[in-house]
């Protein structure tokens, strides 16, 4: 190889200067061209001396193989014998047995004894070429460490996005290990900490399919794996050959042979002690490394807190659920003689909880204590005072049963509550029992503590209020609380209301009251409705008039009368089509207000 060979060549990778003549630059491209100076000695002080290549390339990264016409090797540098110790000077390239040296096109690269390198090819001046070559192993790896790295972010990153949504832990569990598959191993077993002596599993497989397949199991708590126990305690167990053997044993490495199987298992971290152990396993053509492990377990740590929160939410929806059917209110139960009809709607549909009650419960003398009332506050804490008013009453009502007096024991036991807590709260009722008479009729003797009044609908389709009135419950020592008698006529019906039926907002504005003149034409005329019908009327009319609208605890009791041997359903599906029934008219007042308000 001459000077003139090396003199207009670049080695392409942007590091090393060739000593060619400086180029004219792109503005004097027009200049005369003028010839290269010669190049300087190396020594300065033999300035006839010609440099001494040999000592300038062997300090290159790239080793380069020059090759004259006939492919014969003319010129092997120091790094190009290194990396290549089976190129021989003077002897045919080809013959050396290195394939990736004869390919004509484009750079190569390829693994030679151990090490990754890259060749190009550059032609040279009367046929001949040099192939130059580059240990790129380091840089490949590091590139691959990086591809590598970046996918375990990504993977991390999507899991946690997609374990962060689901609040159930069944959801949650099957989310793991699906998602574990194939990127930690070909089978993923999820085991949750022992519950009531069971153990829930849940296992994903991509075996001979691209979709893995999701099912799951119950174990006794004494029959799981003893890895699955030490996993559980927050030990990783050691001895991963017998963690394949018990895996297989407890049949869940599907399609899988035990000696071609290498698995990992890693802790699911929870509070104080594990939420359960992610099993992972696949192909020992594919070994565990640290860094798999290092993943295998950061994924874990990801699925212990979905399913951390997931069981910890699913502990407080069991509580709220339990809290919530103890303070909903209870249908009243059957009695000779009535007919109820119920009808609710909380002021916070989401809780189904309110400050507005209703119930019954029947006396030593064949009759029935009724009531409807509301209590101060809406939401949960309205609905814990509601439950306090309900436990008096079921309590009180086995000692006194006439209705003032029962009506006083509550407000003195309420007072005492409340003052005790220091909560302030207080509520209206009207409070009354029921007696069936001879004729098929009904006598009820009411008792009122600042509630609206009821309504009584008689056969004749006209409504009668009545003239009830008393004192706030919970706020005086001694209230004043009054009392009246009514009789119902077979086929008439007494109705009991919240305000929440009267001060329902709506209408054009938004801010009208459906008020108690309102209620009263949307009942008239509705004689022959039987109780359940009625109140789903009222509870229909008022929604309809709320237009989705914020609102109050609703609430009505409708008690008809329909003879010893009438008993109807309590719950009703469909309001029957009131053909004829008299149109609702305008408002022409708000009617009788809530002494709370």
């Amino acid at each position: 190889m001459t000077a003139a060979d090396v003199r207009d060549c670049d080695p392409g990778d942007g590091r090393i200067s060739t000593p060619s003549a400086t180029r004219a630059p792109a503005w004097s491209a027009d200049a005369p061209h003028r010839p290269a100076p010669p190049l300087p000695p190396l020594d300065p002080d033999h300035e006839a001396t010609g440099p001494d290549w040999s000592e300038v390339v062997e300090h290159f990264r790239e080793g380069f193989v020059v090759c004259d016409a006939d492919g014969v090797v003319r010129h092997l540098s120091p790094v190009a014998e290194r990396l290549l110790p089976e190129v021989t000077l003077g002897e045919v390239l080809a013959a050396a047995g290195v394939t990736a040296l004869t390919v004509a096109d484009g750079p190569v690269e390829f693994t030679h004894h151990g090490r990754r390198l890259r060749v190009r090819r550059v032609p040279l001046s009367a046929n001949r070429c040099c192939r130059y070559v580059e240990d790129v192993t380091e840089s490949v790896s590091r590139a691959d460490a990086l591809l590598a790295e970046r996918a375990r972010s990504a993977f991390l990153a999507t899991a946690g996005e997609k374990l962060g949504n689901p609040l159930h832990p069944d959801r949650a569990a099957a989310a793991t290990v699906r998602l574990a598959v194939p990127t930690l191993g070909d089978v993923a077993v999820l085991v949750l900490a022992p519950r009531a002596g069971r153990v829930r599993w849940w296992r994903a497989a991509r075996v001979d399919e691209d979709v893995p397949s999701v099912d799951s199991g119950v174990l006794g708590a004494s029959d799981l794996p003893p890895a699955i126990d030490e996993g559980l305690d927050g030990v990783e167990p050691h001895a991963v050959d017998w963690l394949v053997e018990q895996a297989a044993e407890a049949g869940w490495l599907p399609g899988l042979a035990v000696p071609d199987v290498c698995a990992r298992l890693a802790p699911l971290p929870g509070r104080g002690t594990p939420t359960g152990v992610l099993l992972v396993a696949r192909r020992a053509t594919r070994p565990y490394d640290e860094s798999d492990v290092d993943l295998v377990r950061a994924f874990a740590s990801r699925a212990g807190a979905a399913l951390t929160s997931a069981l910890l939410y699913r502990d407080q929806a069991e509580v709220a659920d339990t809290l919530q059917a103890s303070l909903l209110p209870v249908e009243p139960i059957e009695a000779t003689g009535v007919q109820w009809g119920t009808a609710y709607r909380p002021a916070q549909a989401g809780l189904r909880i309110g400050g507005d009650f209703y119930g019954a419960h029947r006396l030593p003398d064949g009759g029935c204590l009724f009531y409807l009332g509301d209590v101060s506050g809406k939401g949960v804490e309205a609905a814990v005072f509601t439950g306090q008013l309900r436990q008096c009453l079921q309590a009180l009502h086995r000692v006194e049963f006439q209705p003032a007096r029962l009506l006083r024991l509550l407000n003195d036991a309420l007072l005492e509550t409340t003052l005790a807590n220091g909560q302030g709260r207080f509520a209206t009722m009207v409070l009354g029992v029921v007696r069936p008479q001879r004729d098929g009729g009904l006598s009820l003797t009411m008792a009122g503590g600042g509630h609206l009044p009821p309504l009584v609908l008689r056969a004749s389709g006209e409504v009668e209020p009545v003239a009830l009135s008393g004192m706030l419950i919970g706020v005086v020592p001694d209230p004043r609380v009054g009392e009246v008698t009514v009789r119902l006529a077979p086929g008439e019906t007494c109705l009991l209301y919240s305000d929440g039926v009267t001060e329902a907002r709506g209408g054009r504005r938004g801010d009208e009251l459906f008020g108690v003149d309102r209620l009263v034409h949307t009942i008239s005329g509705c004689h022959r409705m039987p109780a359940p019908a009625l109140a789903e009327r009222i509870e229909q009319v008022t929604g309809d008039w709320l237009a989705h609208r914020d609102h109050d605890d609703i609430a009505v009791l409708a008690m008809r009368a329909v003879g010893a041997a009438g008993r109807g359903s309590r719950h009703l599906h469909a309001v029957p089509d009131l053909a004829g029934a008299a149109p609702v008219p305008q408002p022409v007042g708000s009617g009788h207000r809530n002494p709370r308000t």
